[in-house]
């Protein structure tokens, strides 16, 4: 699955249950490096998650990783804990929002 086919089945998800974007207002920033990488946001706010590609003019929080971590980590076999304990997640601004990812992704 390309990113971009991953991003839309986030949007899918986030359109299919908005209880998982409940009380949250928050930009996630996405960098993701290596093959079929890109640049992803997805902003939060108003019981709502809408997924947008490119770099969002002032997030909350940015997530850096390989594409092929972060498809495991959507995919549900990698742990985002256990990657961000090994490095394989890297957290820029608030932790407490990236707590919350594999519940907003999964």
């Amino acid at each position: 699955m390309s990113m971009k086919e991953i991003f839309s089945k986030i949007q899918e998800r986030l359109d299919a249950d908005p209880s998982k974007a409940a009380g949250l207002t928050a930009t996630y920033q996405f960098s993701l490096s290596g093959d079929d990488g890109g640049e992803y946001y997805i902003v939060f706010a108003n019981g709502a998650g809408k997924v947008n590609e490119g770099v969002a003019d002032n997030s909350d929080i940015t997530i850096l990783m390989a594409a092929s971590d972060f498809k495991d980590l959507v995919e549900g076999k990698l742990d985002g804990m256990g990657a961000f304990m090994s490095g394989k997640l890297k957290v820029q601004g608030d932790l407490s929002l990236a707590m919350r990812l594999q519940t907003l992704l999964g």
